[in-house]
């Protein structure tokens, strides 16, 4: 069986390299996925699907027998890119100003792939088995809007999947890590603190309330957070990536405001520092004779990897790849030893068994040399078919009910 996916995921991998371009020369953000959408729905209509739209931007198809099996299996990409512009002067580049800097054109292909193979072989699957193409990862909505549509239910999913293509590692391409039981990705809040002061002529300051003075000492108290009240080697971020005030320069501002994400892997940790986000900027505003306000606009929880599940992952891609290529996250010290960005199928983990893998996309000695976000960042498309090998052998193994 695994030698028969491996195979014919290998003979996809041309059309899978077809995808994935142009995917990646038509990036799209957020819920905002004409192009990604009609591509992906058209693209499953070819091979037999009906596909259902779940949420605002959302796909989800489902193969195999609904009369047999313990509930179904959900295999997850996400579709979405990123708002920046891309440096790669790839002949397939996006020319519209934003980026799959984040390899969602991988996994979108990734999964149409593994819906090709699944549906060659549906009469034999033991059960069934949903493929969700989700949008708005990036922005950390997504998940939340698929899963209040209802994707989880009829069937009624049991236990699901994810995978993220890593570059610019020492991971080599095709290349396996199973996260092992526990959080692998950490909680995120994105959060916006609104400084209000008083505006006046610049050349007579003493008559107002300077906002951006205050939004500058509230942004270095806040970096207090990290240097002095969390303990060392606790993994955890705190980034302030924008402040914005004032449109002149003789013009006291009366308005400032700073953007900025968290990222911890405990939840009371995470709880304590939101707190004191909030009562940072509202007495170091005070003291300035402003005010603050904090807004947290966004964000997600911990990804939790279902022990069990893990295991039976690692056990299955092991017997598909070889036990040279596929490895525990555990080798490496665990999760938070890899921490990388938070993910939105942390809401996911949070109602059904779930499990992420991530997969080599490109090594640093092979020329590989940009990380994910990065504008100039490009992937080994010889994962793509390992990929799909991967979701479509994870999902037939778990229908077995021998894990």
């Amino acid at each position: 069986m695994e030698k028969n996916i491996v195979k014919q995921a290998q003979s996809l991998q041309k059309k899978l390299i077809e995808y994935r371009r142009y995917l990646h020369a038509n990036a799209e953000v957020g819920f905002e996925l004409k192009k990604t959408l009609s591509f992906v729905e058209k693209s499953l209509q070819k091979m037999g699907y009906t596909p259902k739209k779940c949420g605002k931007a959302g796909l989800v198809v489902t193969v195999g027998n609904p009369s047999k099996g313990r509930g179904a299996f959900l295999l997850r990409a996400d579709m979405d890119a990123l708002p920046l512009r891309e440096k790669t002067d790839l002949p397939y580049a996006c020319k519209q100003g934003n980026m799959h800097a984040c390899g969602h054109d991988m996994h979108t292909a990734m999964l149409l792939g593994a819906a090709k193979l699944l549906k060659s072989r549906e009469k034999e699957l033991n059960g069934q088995i949903k493929l969700l193409f989700q949008p708005a990862e990036e922005t950390l909505e997504g998940s939340v809007d698929v899963l209040k549509s209802g994707v989880l239910s009829e069937p009624k999913v049991k236990a699901a999947m994810m995978l993220h293509v890593m570059t610019a590692t020492e991971l080599p391409t095709g290349n396996a890590v199973v996260a092992s039981g526990g959080v692998s990705a950490p909680a995120a809040d994105f959060f916006t603190v609104r400084v209000q002061g008083k505006g006046c002529h610049g050349s007579m300051p003493h008559k107002g309330v300077d906002a951006l003075t205050a939004a500058a000492h509230i942004l270095i108290a806040l970096q207090e957070i990290s240097a002095r009240e969390i303990p060392t080697g606790e993994p955890f971020a705190l980034t302030i990536g924008a402040l914005h005030a004032g449109n002149a320069g003789n013009v006291i501002a009366d308005v400032a405001e700073i953007k900025g994400t968290l990222r911890c892997f405990d939840e009371a940790l995470r709880i304590r520092v939101k707190k004191r986000i909030e009562e940072i900027s509202s007495h170091v505003a005070k003291a300035f004779r402003g005010s603050a306000e904090t807004l947290y606009t966004s964000g997600c929880p911990t990804l939790i990897n279902d022990e069990k599940l893990s295991n039976f992952t690692l056990r299955t891609l092991q017997a598909l790849l070889g036990n040279e290529s596929v490895y525990s996250s555990s080798l490496f010290g665990g999760a938070k030893n890899m921490a990388g960005g938070s993910e939105d199928f942390a809401y996911v983990s949070h109602e059904v068994l779930s499990v992420m893998v991530a997969i080599g996309a490109g090594e640093k000695e092979k020329g590989y040399a940009y990380p994910l976000h990065h504008p100039k960042v490009n992937f080994d498309e010889n994962a793509l078919w390992v990929g799909s090998a991967v979701y479509v052998q994870t999902a037939i193994e778990w229908l077995k009910g021998e894990e």
